[in-house]
């Protein structure tokens, strides 16, 4: 496979998008793991969809992924020790 198929197939596999918001390191790596917690829950519905799962794996297997979200946002974004600097 080429590289540039690679590059194709992981970006149909990992879509991501644009992040427009302010911009703050800690605000692109949250959006990055929202984006990916998005992705998580879409195959999660689809493996449950077709059978791959039972509704209680695919609760649980969600469930453990917003707790890792949640804790993501809680270390990026309530940290109110950060002050960005004012332009």
């Amino acid at each position: 496979m080429t590289e540039e198929s690679e590059s194709t197939k992981e970006n149909f596999l990992y879509p991501t998008s644009k992040y427009y918001g302010e911009f703050t390191p800690q605000n692109l790596v949250f959006n990055s793991n929202l984006q990916q917690f998005a992705q998580t829950v879409s195959y999660i519905c689809s493996l449950e969809s077709n059978g791959k799962l039972t509704p209680h794996e695919a609760y649980e297997a969600i469930r453990k992924s917003y707790k890792e979200l949640r804790k993501s946002k809680k270390e990026l974004l309530d940290n109110t020790d950060f002050r960005p600097e004012d332009s």
